[in-house]
């Protein structure tokens, strides 16, 4: 029982990405019409094609035959008599696997994106093509991914199970996050900043903490996986420290950017309410040096007073 548990981590990485449905929402452009029906689509897709098949195949046969060694598919069509379709199943999982790529490249290269226009990125990833592409997001991505070649070539054997866990846990990590976004939304709709829309996440704030309670006892099943899911979790020991020294030495420029941006980022500004960035939004506007900041000016139109102050002379 304890391995079938295990090795929730991953299932957790068969789902990796379905959170990018949220992310089009920026570039749709009726996002109340096609946001909902794409969300429906992918929970019925993966309940019909992913789980639906998975239901099949142990009903058809006992799970005693199934290995790990071929594709359980090609084992199903072996026992009825239809042969040659090892080489079938495997090009739908290459063209399954360059889908995931071609998603996985584009979400994070346009995240890189975003981040370097608030500040977080190198000012490289804020650079796009003529139609919008985040090019250098998606070339930074692609050159992160030729370390699975490294990998591979130096430890073969376990270098799936190894991309698997890191790809779980940052899946995780997403999924915490927008869990804490969505409930720190709920709190801005009670204070009258937001307001909810018709379509609305079933379960509310119970649905946030299940879903936490989940990724938590994911967490601790990894930690049982030894060795790859222990190492995996031990070499954030590494990373989080590493992380929160990249966030101390950009912090200073995320914050100006974000005092910038004041009156167009909605109504509730993108600025972390700590003791200096009060101070920051508070002060009187003052003249920033747009060019050491790495950013492009915004469009007058943009801000909520469009006269100019005598500071800005």
């Amino acid at each position: 029982m304890l391995p079938a548990l295990i090795v929730v981590q991953g299932v957790v990485f068969a789902y990796a990405g379905i959170e990018l449905v949220g992310t089009t929402s920026g570039e749709t452009k009726d996002v109340k019409k096609v946001i909902p029906r794409a969300i429906n689509t992918v929970v019925w897709r993966i309940a019909i094609f992913y789980v639906g098949s998975v239901v099949l195949l142990c009903l058809l046969m006992p799970y005693t035959v199934y290995s790990d060694k071929e594709s359980p598919f090609v084992t199903f069509f072996d026992k009825i008599g239809v042969e040659g379709t090892a080489p079938i199943m495997q090009l739908v999982v290459i063209t399954a696997a360059a889908s995931s790529l071609n998603a996985g490249l584009y979400s994070t290269g346009r995240i890189l994106h975003s981040m370097g226009v608030a500040g977080s990125a190198p000012q490289f990833a804020t650079k796009v093509s003529k139609s919008g592409v985040p090019v250098a997001g998606i070339l930074l991505t692609g050159v992160v991914g030729l370390f699975g070649v490294v990998l591979n070539f130096i430890v073969p054997e376990q270098a799936f199970e190894v991309v698997l866990n890191i790809a779980a846990f940052g899946t995780m990590a997403s999924w915490v996050a927008i869990s804490l976004s969505h409930q720190k939304f709920l709190k801005l709709v009670k204070e009258g900043k937001y307001k909810r829309p018709d379509y609305r996440a079933p379960g509310g704030r119970f649905a946030d903490w299940s879903v936490l309670t989940f990724m938590a006892i994911v967490i601790i099943l990894m930690a049982l996986d030894y060795p790859v899911g222990t190492w995996t979790l031990i070499s954030l020991l590494f990373v989080i420290p590493l992380l929160v020294i990249g966030w101390f030495r950009v912090r200073k420029r995320v914050y100006e950017i974000a005092r910038m941006r004041v009156g167009y980022t909605g109504s509730v500004p993108i600025v972390a309410q700590r003791p200096v960035v009060r101070k920051l939004v508070h002060e009187p506007r003052v003249h920033v040096d747009i060019e050491g900041l790495g950013i492009e000016d915004t469009p007058r139109s943009h801000r909520h007073d469009d006269k100019p102050k005598d500071n800005d002379k």
